[in-house]
């Protein structure tokens, strides 16, 4: 299986609800649902490589699921800026478990959380009263923590929504990888493959930002956008010292409830996850393993095999 395929699921909120799209690798039948869940301003298809190992190391005995968080890829952009946050994304992440619970029923869960979708992981194995068909059996946390460095969320937020119009997909994998460089080492053919689900043809832009899948990967086009809402900065802009020592405060405590056998992978370069929020992880809560890979800051992003063995080590052996 070289593609996944395309579903969605209806999500409510405030403003009358919205679509989220997620990606589905594997066996549609499987009762092994592992989900993989994105950062920032990434979306699911960031996952390809990994899923593909996964359903392989399964045997594909496994649903492999990768959603494109609201406001970003396929999913829809949500009418109000407020609403990009974490407890949002979480209920999406509820309603998107029901539904596939409804298809097939899961009786193991593990999940894979990079960055953001690491803190959207924290909710969801953490929350003991959140309607999950199952625990989360393993969680894998990618380079962030209940405490997020102030001086990474400062750099984050100075090119997040800032993207430009590219007149081809491989100006703007360039112009992607100016600021991402932290990921570490990548051919510019692996770079080149994570981009191309990054952006969109500024012709074919839906009303509501998103864009449909059977006009997406077009070759032709006059210029490309990138694929994520640009108001995702608003609530990070937003963001004082104050309201995130009190977010910190929340996570960790979401972090400390966790009974899921637990795994944290850093960039060993990480300016968004320090080394001592990573060894405070390894010594309260689930009291986590903890993987670094070198020649890597924020985030690793499950290319390079040796990462992937990381992962498909913890979920199968």
């Amino acid at each position: 299986m070289t593609e996944p395929t395309l579903h969605y699921v209806a999500c409510d909120d405030p403003q009358g609800g919205h679509r989220m799209a997620y990606w589905q690798w594997g066996s549609a039948r499987s009762a092994h649902v592992v989900m993989c869940v994105h950062g920032l301003t990434r979306q699911g298809r960031d996952f390809d490589v990994l899923a593909q190992a996964i359903v392989a190391r399964a045997g594909g005995d496994v649903r492999v699921i990768c959603p494109d968080v609201a406001g970003r890829g396929q999913s829809d952009w949500l009418r109000d800026p407020a609403l990009y946050q974490v407890p949002v994304y979480a209920a999406d992440m509820v309603a998107l478990l029901a539904q596939l619970h409804h298809e097939q029923p899961i009786e193991t869960l593990d999940y894979l959380g990079t960055s953001m979708g690491g803190l959207i992981g924290f909710v969801l194995a953490g929350h003991k009263q959140l309607p999950l068909p199952r625990p989360i059996h393993r969680f894998i946390v990618n380079d962030v923590g209940p405490t997020v460095e102030a001086a990474a969320i400062q750099r984050i937020g100075g090119y997040v929504g800032q993207g430009g119009r590219y007149a081809s997909v491989q100006e703007a994998a360039d112009a992607m990888w100016a600021i991402s460089t932290s990921f570490g080492p990548h051919t510019p053919e692996q770079w080149l493959s994570l981009s191309q689900h990054m952006v969109v043809p500024a012709s074919r832009r839906t009303a509501d930002g998103a864009r449909k899948a059977d006009e997406a990967g077009g070759a032709e086009a006059d210029s490309w956008l990138l694929h994520y809402d640009p108001s995702i900065a608003v609530a990070l802009r937003a963001i004082t010292p104050e309201a995130a020592a009190q977010g910190g405060a929340v996570m960790w405590s979401l972090y400390d409830a966790i009974e899921a056998k637990t795994l944290v992978t850093r960039g060993a370069q990480s300016d968004l996850l320090s080394r001592e929020t990573a060894l405070a992880m390894t010594q309260r809560g689930p009291r986590a393993a903890l993987v670094e890979f070198e020649g890597v800051g924020h985030a690793p992003t499950f290319v390079d095999p040796a990462q992937v063995s990381v992962v498909t080590s913890f979920l199968f052996d």
